[in-house]
């Protein structure tokens, strides 16, 4: 696993958190700006995916690969299911949706972490 890119993916995923939880604190909804920004990260995700994969294909893989997998594939689908809850709810409650989903990926990728290394 790619440490720079897991620590790049944590630290966008928790500048978006708190971004949305000053909109939370403001009682604002969430703007398009910050969908982008999940966008961004997601991307990264992609990117993350398809690195552990080639790395994974060459035998340095995660202790648990089902168990890995089934994190990725979470952590993959929080973000657009947050960001199309958020779009249609256009309350308060869409920077709440927001700031859940990203500190959710974050802590994904710290349970990632600890799968490949085998802990």
């Amino acid at each position: 696993m790619v440490l720079p890119l897991l620590l790049l993916v944590v630290a966008l995923c928790v500048v978006l958190a708190g971004w949305a939880g000053w909109f939370v604190a403001r009682d604002r909804a969430v703007i398009l700006r910050q969908l982008w920004g999940g966008a961004v990260i997601e991307g990264l995700l992609i990117v993350q995916g398809v690195v552990q994969g080639v790395i994974g294909a060459s035998g340095d893989g995660p202790a648990d690969p089902l168990l890995f997998w089934g994190y990725f594939a979470t952590a993959l689908v929080i973000l657009p299911f947050a960001a199309a809850w958020a779009f249609a709810e256009r309350t308060r409650w869409s920077s709440v949706v927001l700031l859940v989903a990203a500190l959710t990926v974050a802590f994904l990728e710290w349970r990632l972490w600890q799968i490949w290394a085998g802990a």
